[in-house]
């Protein structure tokens, strides 16, 4: 399963079992998880369709829950603190049963 992140983000966190992508350099309209976080929610906004399935799952990595408030309005499906940043593979394993239903 391909994942994309719109930040820069330490990969060595997820599972080498997913092919992590940045969304600046080449990536087909394959990912099924897109990870962002308040810096890069507009870059999210505008460039997901490019890199994203039509059925796909969003994570935002917030620093605090007061980022809550911006991420709601762009629909993004799930959320994790980023001193629970090392949970982010439970959490995109659920992102994959979810898109597996």
């Amino acid at each position: 399963m391909n994942v994309v992140t719109f930040f820069d983000f330490d990969e060595s966190l997820i599972n080498k079992k997913y092919n992590v992508k940045f969304y600046k350099n080449e990536c087909a309209k394959d990912c099924a998880v897109a990870l962002l976080n308040i810096d890069s929610i507009f870059d999210y906004e505008e460039h997901k369709h490019s890199y994203c399935k039509d059925n796909f799952v969003s994570i935002a990595i917030v620093e605090d829950w007061d980022d809550y408030d911006a991420f709601k309005n762009f629909g993004v499906s799930a959320w994790i603190k980023s001193d629970d940043i090392a949970k982010i593979n439970e959490l995109i394993s659920l992102a994959e049963k979810r898109l597996a239903s």
